[in-house]
């Protein structure tokens, strides 16, 4: 019997096409599989899945913090470019002990973290 394995995460929003659009082209995330579900980003598993919030007790998680973080080279690169797009803020790329931290929304107010390890290794000690 083959055990069990994650397969994705998920975020409801309210506008699959706008935040299709979010997901996509604002912050270049891969699209793969799409359908009347919604769409699924990443090659994984695990995938995030993103899908309408059509029954009551998805439409109550629209809008949260996910729980999310994506890895993101040259962080704050990327957070200029977004901030080009409106990208709203709840968090400024800030450099903590365990690298570079940002927090975003999407449109719906679904709050992702975005990271770089930017952290170098301490040294073997001698």
């Amino acid at each position: 019997m083959t055990a069990p394995s994650l397969y994705s995460f998920a975020i409801f929003v309210t506008d699959i096409d706008r935040a299709r659009t979010f997901y996509d082209e604002v912050l270049r995330l891969p699209v793969g599989k799409a359908g009347a579900f919604g769409f699924q980003l990443f090659e994984g598993p695990p995938f995030v899945s993103v899908h309408p919030a059509q029954h009551p007790d998805s439409r109550a998680m629209v809008g949260r913090q996910t729980g999310i973080t994506i890895e993101v080279p040259k962080l704050l690169d990327y957070c200029s470019e977004l901030g080009h797009f409106g990208v709203k803020f709840l968090a400024e790329p800030t450099q903590q002990a365990f690298g570079m931290m940002a927090m975003i929304a999407d449109p719906d107010g679904n709050v992702l973290a975005l990271w770089e390890d930017n952290v170098t290794p301490p040294e073997p000690a001698e």
